[in-house]
């Protein structure tokens, strides 16, 4: 049985919803572990590495910290799969590169992307909110096995340009940028604190519910919920049958 939605817009989650968690933990994080020494030193004065580095030294309070005790941090923060944004700007920039020489190709559910193309098609506008920073989400979506999907995406949004995932107020400056009604909004994500502080914004929601996903056993804390893509239905208003 389908969930139905009436929605202008989704925004989608993308760990553990519109991909897989472990070809972010198995391939990602140690791609990005094997090349945060190198970008620390070697790029220190370019201005994003620069202002996520002072950023890693704020949070751990330490204002003359070197190098490899920014990178000893970073990689003590994957472990603890821990959303800081400093770590999450300079993953961003690691994986941009590495999609861009094609050492990285994202992964993506097979029932994703059909859902997606027939959403756009019936009119509703997709956006994406990740923990992920907005460069890392830029070069996931645009370096697919199923090409390009850039195009299909009207806006990207990350815990520094929105704020943390698990605060309401984070979906009501989303729902600002993007000018559609709250009520209107449709979240999806397998995360249920996520998915508690966007109701509690006013949005919609359904949990994604992937076998062998790390929410999959706690459940979707009381929202409505799917096994996948295929199960859900999106139209905007008068677009139905």
């Amino acid at each position: 049985m389908s969930l139905r939605f009436a929605a202008d817009c989704v925004v989608l989650d993308i760990e553990g919803t519109t991909s897989a968690t472990g070809f972010v933990v198995d391939v990602l994080y140690p791609y990005s572990r094997s090349r945060f020494g190198s970008l620390l030193t070697e790029r220190a004065a370019e201005p994003a590495v620069r202002r996520a580095a002072e950023q890693v030294r704020a949070l751990l309070g330490e204002p003359a910290a070197d190098a490899p005790r920014i990178v000893q941090a970073l990689n003590s923060w994957l472990d603890e799969d821990r959303k800081a944004t400093p770590l999450k700007t300079l993953q961003g920039i690691v994986w941009s590169e590495g999609f861009a020489r094609g050492e990285l190709v994202s992964h993506f559910y097979e029932d994703v992307v059909p859902a997606l193309r027939r959403w756009r098609a019936g009119g509703v506008r997709l956006h994406v909110y990740s923990s992920g920073s907005v460069a890392a989400q830029r070069a996931w979506f645009g370096h697919s096995a199923q090409g390009d999907l850039l195009p299909l995406v009207d806006g990207l949004y990350d815990t520094e340009n929105a704020g943390p995932k698990q605060s309401p107020g984070s979906y009501r400056a989303i729902s600002e940028a993007i000018g559609a009604p709250p009520g209107r909004t449709l979240f999806l994500s397998d995360r249920p604190a996520e998915l508690d502080a966007a109701r509690t914004a006013g949005w919609l929601t359904a949990g994604v519910r992937r076998p062998g996903e790390p929410y999959y056993a706690q459940g979707t804390g009381g929202h409505p919920e799917a096994g996948s893509f295929a199960g859900i239905d999106v139209a905007r208003a008068g677009s139905g049958p």
